[in-house]
């Protein structure tokens, strides 16, 4: 059989085109055995191959192209379902036409998960037209946004196009993603002009012709041939659909039946309050388990000490235990009651009890669970991850320490040491077990609510970490994949002038790609059993992550990591002498000392941290060179002798230089400090010297990195975006390289439009009436404070926002009155973005009577504070909410109002 191809492609310079399918001549799949398509002309590309019928696979031959750059670089197109249908006996040569499809195309947004099995499912009209036996072509499109008893009619200037017949066009059927007409275009003259048009089978009308010129098919029907038209998407407008949803953590949850904290049983109580209110995605952060301390420490989400386990704070006592053990609930009732009346949660009580009580409901029931259908399932499922996190957590509680390092066993994992707890019957393999036993628990728990939220037609959207604990599973299991003498963490911003050091390790990309990024492909499949869409929190991190060295303490002695230095002879290009002293060493004399710690401590920082220099200056002393030594002497003394101012200026006094050398260059290669100008350091230079290294400095940050940190991202994204169907959106926040909006409008990825956080930075606020249609708007994250909390912080921006975006005259209120909040919110509903994603506060923020008395009190996390206790809850039960009729309806009027 000859089977030919031909690819609707516009080609630059040095690129070529290739295709890759299921098949040996087209290589099974591995471009790197591909088959190259030949120029054809300035519309074409084309090839062709003869193939074996005996050797065909069941299925059809799945294929699809990919552009090769003149650099190496392969960009694919996106998706999976161009198959060849081999089955027709009399058929003996099949030509292809195709369109390529495109990774950013606005449609493909609409066949990922959220979509294609909730928002946009809905059976598929049986379209009328007769099939052809005998066919010689068949047309197939895409049209993802057809509206109820609507489908896809194709018309042409032929009579087996129905001449043109608005009212008798020919109809289309749905096949998987596809529309497809199979038609007997023998003696047709060509080539014949077509479009494809929508046509309303309850109404029986013609709705409207796609846009744009006329398509041309120029194949002629011929006996046992069949021409295959994968025409792409009808043209129809592609940014019309928009949703609202509303986002808040699980643990901030309340409702009658929680034990003290949000639980997955109650996202079904938020489902039906936003099934009431028009919304249709519901966002959480994540949901991984966190213990490693066993206190407080642990309620930060982003810490998971393992990338797969649900934590066990979200489980649902009462549904574990069922009606055969619910005496057990029963007897916790009392203390149930009293955490459920705090206003916000007490963590270590909570998760002590449920922990205490999920020990003795294993008693009892594990052996019947672990003999059931469905653990065997779903143990099988998850063993990969489930068994060496089973025994992390049995030593963390055995050695008292999630430190792997200081256990006296097993501090280096060896997966047949750890299979053998499974294999055999004993007191510890009983005690690891029940980490299984809870995991299962909560798996059926969150896709209870996964499930119910489909069949009430709302999503989820889940949240993936850029990091991994240090002292974690993951960690523990494959050391191999992180960097672990490394700290991830964020340059200075508008939270904290100091940055941030999140103490994650960094991942070893190189690492990971040798098997395909497995472990990502896993962690994603495992997201999808129970989300729909999920954040990646700071995409930035896949161009270049911020790394700070394990000597160092704060993120502002960080720099970015994969970053093309500078090197010793750009120096002298640039007229600068360099000296190596005054630009890598801390920059220190009599009057920085005094503005540091002032007259009370100056003289105690010079006689007993820094010793005198030749140059007029001082050096700090060896054994407090670094920020991790000074915190190691501070944090020896008794409390009442740390003084943190004297902790925090020497911090200061470490961070005092100009540029970072990189290790292992001999010298030869530099990093700029970032905030390199509102250093001490940089203003005692001359001005010369200073315009000099300024120059330097906006080249090294905002121009050489560019392209590089593309190659970088685009290595890892389209590999991991490949990898699922979820709807991906990416936290693009912070100080983001100009490649950033380009990779993600190529691969389809959602950006975060915050209205007080401007991409544009020559703008005070951004506005959401411009924010791009793949793109989510909101007004504030949980590492901000809500909109009434925001309004209060800083009078002279809020009357700027009340004049200029508000449009309003004269004084701001002081307070965010309800209006205000309201205009806010509709501002956001009103925007032409994908989605309008609120935090449940702003939307409560609206109603004087509903929302929370102390705007203070409803702020998730402050990133400025290293350790913040993540502990709000919602002040009013679910139960409640649902019950608002008023306030519901008038939420839920704006919503429709707003077209989403």
């Amino acid at each position: 059989m000859k089977l030919q191809f031909y690819l609707r492609f516009h080609t630059e310079f040095g690129q070529s085109l290739w295709i890759s399918g299921n098949v040996n001549e087209l290589g099974n799949d591995d471009p790197s055995n591909a088959l190259l398509l030949e120029y054809l002309d300035n519309e074409f590309w084309n090839t062709r191959i003869e193939i074996d019928r005996k050797s065909l696979p069941k299925n059809g031959i799945r294929y699809k192209y990919f552009l090769k750059n003149k650099d190496g670089e392969l960009i694919w197109e996106w998706g999976n379902d161009r198959v060849i249908d081999l089955s027709w006996k009399d058929v003996k040569e099949i030509e292809a036409v195709d369109t390529w499809n495109h990774t950013g195309e606005y449609e493909n947004s609409f066949f990922t998960a959220p979509f294609n099995n909730v928002l946009l499912r809905q059976p598929a009209p049986k379209a009328p037209s007769k099939i052809a036996r005998d066919f010689t072509h068949i047309f197939k499109v895409k049209a993802p946004l057809l509206k109820k008893n609507e489908v896809v009619c194709l018309l042409g200037n032929s009579e087996s196009l129905h001449n043109w017949s608005l009212g008798d066009p020919v109809l289309l059927s749905r096949d998987g993603d596809w529309w497809s007409i199979r038609l007997n275009m023998a003696g047709t003259d060509f080539p014949v002009a077509y479009k494809y048009g929508v046509f309303n089978t309850k109404e029986n009308s013609f709705v409207q012709y796609e846009s744009g010129d006329n398509r041309l098919v120029y194949e002629e029907g011929v006996k046992h041939k069949v021409t295959i038209l994968h025409d792409g998407f009808i043209h129809l407008p592609n940014n019309t659909w928009k949703g609202a949803g509303v986002a808040i953590p699980v643990f901030s949850l309340r409702s009658k039946n929680s034990f003290g904290v949000g639980e997955f049983a109650d996202i079904k109580l938020l489902v039906d309050w936003a099934k009431e209110t028009g919304l249709k995605l519901i966002q959480i952060l994540p949901v991984n388990d966190t213990i490693a301390t066993h206190s407080w420490i642990d309620s930060y989400p982003y810490a998971a000490i393992s990338a797969f386990a649900l934590h066990p704070l979200y489980i649902n006592l009462a549904k574990v235990a069922g009606k055969k053990q619910e005496e057990k609930i029963h007897a916790l009732r009392k203390k149930q009651k009293q955490l459920n009346a705090l206003p916000a949660i007490d963590y270590e009580e909570v998760i002590r009890f449920k922990m205490e009580m999920l020990k003795e409901l294993y008693e009892v029931m594990g052996d019947d669970c672990f003999e059931s259908d469905d653990y065997k399932d779903f143990f099988k499922e998850n063993k990969h991850w489930l068994e060496p996190y089973a025994a992390f957590c049995f030593f963390r509680d055995k050695y008292g320490t999630s430190h792997y390092e200081e256990w006296k066993t097993h501090g280096v994992y060896v997966k047949e040491e750890i299979e053998r707890f499974f294999s055999s019957k004993s007191a510890a393999q009983k005690q690891v077990c029940f980490y299984c036993f809870v995991q299962f628990h909560l798996h059926l728990q969150l896709k209870e609510a996964t499930d119910y939220a489909h069949k009430k037609g709302i999503v989820l959207k889940g949240d993936i970490p850029i990091g991994i604990y240090r002292y974690g599973c993951d960690a523990w299991v494959a050391p191999e994949l992180y960097n672990m003498d490394a700290q991830a963490g964020a340059p200075p911003d508008d939270f904290t002038a100091i940055g941030q050091n999140w103490g994650f390790p960094t991942y070893n990309w190189k690492k990971m790609q040798e098997d395909g990024f497995g472990w990502w492909k896993q962690r994603f499949e495992q997201m999808s059993y129970y989300f729909d869409a999920f954040r990646i929190d700071h995409i930035l991190g896949f161009f270049r992550i911020w790394t700070i060295p394990s000597h160092a303490v704060q993120g502002i002695m960080g720099r970015f990591v994969p970053c093309l230095p500078v090197h010793f002879v750009e120096f002298g290009e640039n007229g600068i002498w360099f000296d190596d002293r005054r630009f890598c060493k801390p920059f220190i004399n009599d009057t920085i000392v005094n503005e540091v710690f002032g007259t009370d401590y100056a003289e105690t920082v010079k006689s007993q941290f820094l010793t005198a220099n030749q140059f007029s200056g001082y050096d700090l002393l060896p054994e407090y060179s670094t920020q991790r030594q000074v915190e190691s002497y501070f944090a020896a003394l008794p409390e009442s002798a740390c003084n943190e101012r004297l902790k925090l200026g020497l911090y200061d006094l470490i961070s005092n230089v100009i540029f970072f050398e990189q290790e292992g260059s001999r010298g030869q290669e530099f990093h700029f400090r970032i905030s390199m100008e509102k250093t001490t350091s940089f203003k005692y230079l001359i001005p010369h010297i200073q315009q000099k290294l300024k120059a330097l400095y906006i080249n090294y940050f905002f121009r050489r990195q560019d392209d590089f940190w593309k190659k970088e991202a685009m290595q890892k994204l389209p590999q991991l975006k490949s990898s699922t169907n979820m709807l991906i959106c990416g936290e693009d926040l912070g100080m983001v390289p100009h490649c950033v909006p380009d990779v993600m409008k190529q691969l389809g990825i959602l950006s975060l439009e915050i209205q007080r956080m401007p991409k544009d930075l020559n703008k005070e606020f951004s506005y959401p009436d411009q924010a791009p249609y793949m793109s989510v708007v909101t007004p504030s994250t949980h590492d901000m404070s809500t909109i009434r909390g925001w309004w209060e912080e800083n009078r002279e921006k809020t009357q700027h926002f009340y004049n200029n975006v508000l449009g309003q005259w004269g004084d701001a209120p002081y307070f965010c009155e309800s209006w205000i909040n309201r205009a806010i919110v509709l501002q956001h509903l009103y925007s032409p973005a994908m989605w309008s994603i609120f935090q449940l506060q702003d939307i409560l923020g609206m109603s004087e009577t509903i929302r929370r008395e102390n705007p203070q009190e409803e702020r998730i996390n402050n990133p400025a504070i290293p350790k913040h206790y993540w502990q709000y809850r919602m002040h009013i039960p679910l139960e409640e909410l649902v019950k608002q009729n008023e306030f519901n309806k008038e939420l839920s009027e704006y919503v429709m109002n707003s077209g989403r």
